[in-house]
């Protein structure tokens, strides 16, 4: 059987007060939006695609920061900087709230695995691009 990998792509979007926009899933909590890339997707166009379905935001991406791969599961999840163009905060079936925080409130609110990792990561573009396996 050939191997099977999950690739997703996440967005930390930062409006023009700095702060961060976050999905609360209902499994996860509070989180960057984000999810599977489809068939026939570039990276980039499913960063964007879910970060408007999960949140309601319309955003430009500007920077890809790197890789999160979980090799035991066989998960890579691609992350980029971006930042709003349109649209309104609005929740769907696959987040219950929608909302910019700022950064140390999101320190707070982000609680699931490496996620607020993820974020950190992001935001300090020293470590550009970056690839961590866990």
């Amino acid at each position: 059987m050939p191997p099977k990998h999950i690739v997703s792509a996440a967005t930390i979007v930062r409006n023009e007060h700095g702060d961060i926009l976050l999905i609360k899933g209902p499994r996860r909590g509070w989180e960057m939006p984000g999810g599977q890339v489809e068939e026939g997707e570039t990276l980039a166009q499913a960063a964007i695609r879910e970060v408007k379905e999960e949140s309601g935001i319309d955003i430009e991406l500007n920077k890809f920061c790197g890789i999160y791969q979980n090799a035991e599961k066989s998960i890579c999840n691609t992350l980029f900087l971006g930042k709003p163009i349109g649209g309104v905060c609005t929740p769907s079936k696959e987040s219950l709230e929608v909302g910019y925080f700022p950064l140390e409130q999101v320190k707070e609110m982000v609680t699931w695995g490496n996620f607020l990792e993820r974020i950190e990561s992001c935001l300090d573009e020293d470590q550009h691009p970056f690839y961590v396996a866990f």
